[in-house]
C-alpha cells in the first residue's frame, strides 16, 4: 500500500469504524484529538543534547540499572535488524542499540536519541501507543498512523517504577522488509519479560534494606513484589502488587504486612512475632535461658513466663 493509500484508508476506517478496536482508536486519538494527519510526511522532532541530557538525568540511577538488560536484548535481536530503545515517559528515546549497517536506516526513520515517538508526535506507533495506553503493544507496518512509518514494526512493553507509576517505554523496531507478524509476536514477548525484570532490579534497589516478598505467582503485567520492613510493615509495591492489593500508585503509609495479605489477626500476629523473637535469642544462646534473657533485655523469671504463655519447651 503506498503513502497516500495508507493515509486514505486510515481516514475511511476512522470515519466508517462506529465501534473501533484499540488500534481504530488509537487512530482516532491522532486525528482527532491530537490534530495529525496520516500523510504527515515530516520526520520526528529530536530535542537538544542539553534537553537530553536533562531527561537522562531525571531518571537518574534507573538507566544505569536498565542498561545491562537492554544488552541483553540487543545481543538476542541485533542481528535480525532490529534496534533496541528505551524512552522516558514522555515517548523520548534516551538509549538506543542497532548494528552500525542498520544504523543510516533507524537514523532517517527518527528511531534515535532524543527523537520523539509520543503518540501525540507520530500517531499510532509502538513506543507512543505503549505510553498511551499502558500496555503492551505491537505496532506492524500499516497499522502505523502515519503513512511514512509503515516500513517499520515496534514491538514495545512499559516500564513502571518502584512506586507503581509509568517510567519508561522499551522498544524493539525492525528495519527489515521481511519482518513476519508471528516473528513480531515473538520478539514481543522477549521485550515484556526484559521490562518486566528492569522494573523488578528497579524495586529491589529501591528498598535495598527492605525484604522482599512475592506472595503469588507472577502475572502476565508483572512480579507481585512487596517490600517490608523489620516491623513487619509493607513500605513499598510494584504495580502488580498494588493492583492485585488495592493499594494504587505513588507513596502510601506503611501498613501490615498480615492486614494485605489477610493471614492473621493483629493478636494472633503479634504472638507470633514475639514467639518469633523468643526463638531466636533462645537459637542464638544455644538453648541457654539465661543467656537469652539478657540478649532480650528481660528478666529470668519473665522469659519463663513468656516461654510458658506462649508454648515454648526449654528445648
Amino acid at each position: 500500500m503506498d503513502h497516500s493509500s495508507h493515509a486514505d484508508y486510515v481516514i475511511s476506517t476512522i470515519e466508517s469504524a462506529a465501534v473501533g478496536t484499540r488500534l481504530t482508536a488509537s487512530w482516532r486519538r491522532s486525528l482527532m484529538k491530537h490534530g495529525l494527519h496520516p500523510g504527515h510526511g515530516r520526520g520526528p522532532r529530536r530535542f537538544s543534547g542539553r534537553e537530553i541530557a536533562e531527561r537522562r538525568e531525571r531518571l537518574g540511577a534507573f538507566r544505569d540499572l536498565a542498561s545491562p538488560k537492554l544488552d541483553q536484548l540487543f545481543q538476542m535481536v541485533g542481528n535480525t535488524g532490529c534496534s533496541v530503545l528505551m524512552t522516558d515517559r514522555d515517548g523520548i528515546i534516551l538509549d538506543q542499540r542497532s548494528k552500525d549497517g542498520d544504523a543510516g536506516t533507524f537514523q532517517a526513520w527518527g528511531l534515535w536519541t532524543g527523537c520523539d515517538w509520543s503518540e501525540a508526535a507520530e500517531g499510532t506507533n509502538g513506543i507512543g501507543t505503549c505510553l498511551a495506553e499502558e500496555r503492551q503493544v505491537t505496532i506492524h507496518r500499516d497499522e502505523h498512523f502515519l503513512s511514512r512509518n509503515t516500513a517499520m514494526s515496534c514491538m514495545d512493553a512499559p516500564i513502571f517504577g518502584p512506586d507503581g507509576r509509568l517510567i519508561a517505554a522499551l522498544d524493539v523496531s525492525s528495519c527489515r522488509a521481511d519482518q513476519t507478524e508471528a516473528y513480531a509476536r515473538l520478539i514481543a514477548g522477549v521485550v515484556a519479560q526484559t521490562a518486566r525484570q528492569i522494573e523488578t532490579d528497579a524495586f529491589r534497589a529501591a528498598f535495598a534494606g527492605a525484604r522482599i516478598l512475592s506472595p503469588q505467582e507472577e502475572r502476565p503485567e508483572g512480579a507481585l513484589l512487596l517490600a517490608v520492613d523489620q516491623d513487619d510493615l509493607v513500605i513499598g509495591a510494584t504495580r502488580a502488587a498494588r493492583r492485585a492489593f488495592g493499594l494504587g500508585p505513588g507513596a502510601f503509609d506503611p501498613r501490615p504486612a498480615s492486614d494485605i495479605l489477610g493471614r492473621d489477626t493483629t493478636a494472633s500476629a503479634l504472638e507470633r512475632a514475639e514467639r518469633a523473637a523468643l526463638r531466636r535469642a533462645i537459637a542464638r544462646t544455644g538453648g541457654n535461658v539465661s543467656a537469652a534473657a539478657r540478649e532480650l533485655g528481660i528478666g529470668r523469671a519473665t522469659l519463663y513466663r513468656r516461654m510458658k504463655r506462649l508454648g515454648i519447651g526449654e528445648t
